[in-house]
């Protein structure tokens, strides 16, 4: 059974045919809601900024009676992390609409007599259950569909060593230490797919808000125009045997797939579903005739996406007390009420024969693997750039201002291989080599 912790509840309407003698007392019987309205938002762009490491410091002892005292300067600390993490309670991405930054704490620096600094503090960023984060071109980096799932977005940057981390047999007294690494940012696009376990589907002012306001406490926008509906609405229906989430889609039209209309914002939102509701107008105010509405809202869905077509589905005629077409299925009126129970009851027996076939949803998270090694590109300007995190590190952290420290960047730049990396990619004498943010002619070791 779906948790509905977080849900808040309003009313106690009691489905037409439930069993006599319910209460509103009684929570089994009770039809909950959570509607946004002009709060909802189901895209949004985030900023993402790991927290920065904490430089390393530079130190020495300095103690009565203590000869040559020695290097004592501690590391600087990591910078925090950024996490997404679905949680249940988070309705929609409002929230990020006029506040998109998100940052992580920065790690503290690394002090005197070895002390070294306190890690940055880590920032989870809550989204609602079915939030697809993409990256700038588009792509898939995470699917968080079940409230808990995490996924890294930015990682903080790594802390710097202090100066006693550089004593050696032939570097006695260090005077220099590493700066902390600058954390990762970036932007990221947020798009929600809601998790419902019924959608109603159907043409524009076809009665869809009408019929989940009758079978939940949802109290969507109604009126007798199109389009009334400009944001989805979901509806917690419970009865004796059933318990399921509906959702109400903004109507389609045809060509909504290729951007006719509102609704290929909120195709989207019927992927997730279980079942789906096909609502057919049977009122004299559509002159199109159900078959019609019926073909053109499922090819709608098979060009928006194929596997749509095989969910389990009902075609239900609307507006049944004052229909004029023929109409051989199930017929439904919000206003009397009839046909409301066998649509519950055929709904539930669906979304419960779904839930049994299904197994439990799982989220996608694209793991970023930690580049290995050191590679060498030529730049448009005839430049060698070498790239490379452990490469890029070594030179970004390092004071190059200060001789000593200028001096160990260029050794550990030849024990990572770069100077033949740069002979095999053909640099020359006098070439220019970038490294990071770090330009410098190439001299080959003799």
């Amino acid at each position: 059974m779906r948790d509905l912790r977080g849900l808040s509840y309003k009313g106690s309407t009691v489905l037409p045919g439930s069993p006599s003698g319910s209460s509103s007392a009684d929570p089994r019987r009770r039809v909950g809601t959570l509607s946004w309205m002009s709060g909802f938002a189901d895209e949004a762009q985030i900023h993402v900024k790991g927290g920065d490491g904490g430089a390393g410091a530079i130190s020495f002892r300095r103690e009565a009676h203590v000869a040559r005292g020695g290097p004592d300067g501690g590391d600087g600390a990591q910078g925090g992390d950024v996490w997404m993490m679905a949680d249940r309670d988070v309705a929609s991405l409002l929230a990020f609409k006029d506040h998109p930054h998100r940052r992580a704490g920065n790690g503290s620096h690394g002090q005197g007599k070895g002390r070294h600094g306190a890690r940055g503090q880590d920032a989870v960023v809550k989204v609602p259950e079915g939030t697809v984060v993409r990256g700038r071109e588009g792509e898939v980096l995470a699917d968080l569909v079940t409230s808990g799932e995490r996924w890294l977005a930015a990682r903080g940057g790594r802390g710097g060593r202090g100066n006693a981390r550089f004593l050696s047999n032939r570097r006695r007294a260090p005077s220099f230490a590493e700066q902390g690494e600058v954390g990762e940012e970036r932007w990221l696009g947020l798009e929600l797919k809601l998790l419902a376990d019924v959608a109603l589907i159907g043409l524009p002012n076809a009665g869809k808000s009408t019929l989940i306001s009758s079978i939940s406490a949802a109290k969507p926008k109604i009126a007798d125009y199109p389009f009334t509906t400009l944001v989805p609405n979901l509806g917690v229906v419970r009865t004796g045997d059933h318990e399921f989430v509906v959702a109400d889609v903004p109507g389609l039209i045809e060509g909504a797939s290729q951007g006719r209309g509102l609704g290929h914002r909120f195709l989207r939102h019927v992927e997730r579903a279980r079942v789906l509701v096909v609502l057919i107008d049977l009122a004299p105010a559509l002159d199109s005739d159900p078959r019609c509405q019926e073909e053109v809202l499922l090819e709608e869905l098979r060009r928006h996406e194929p596997s749509l077509l095989s969910r389990p589905r009902l075609v239900v005629g609307s507006k049944a007390d004052v229909a004029v077409h023929p109409f051989s299925g199930l017929r439904v009126s919000a206003v009397t009420g009839e046909g409301i129970s066998a649509l519950v009851r055929q709904a539930g027996e669906l979304v419960t024969g779904a839930r049994r076939a299904e197994p439990a949803p799982v989220g996608v998270v694209v793991h970023r693997p930690e580049p290995e090694g050191l590679r060498v590109e030529r730049a448009d300007d005839g430049a060698f750039v070498v790239r490379g995190r452990s490469v890029e590190r070594a030179v970004a952290v390092s004071d190059l201002t200060n001789v000593e420290a200028l001096a160990y960047v260029q050794h550990r730049l030849r024990r990572l291989g770069v100077d033949r990396a740069l002979a095999r990619a053909g640099a020359r004498e006098g070439a220019v080599v970038r490294i990071g943010a770090f330009t410098f002619e190439y001299e080959p070791d003799s």
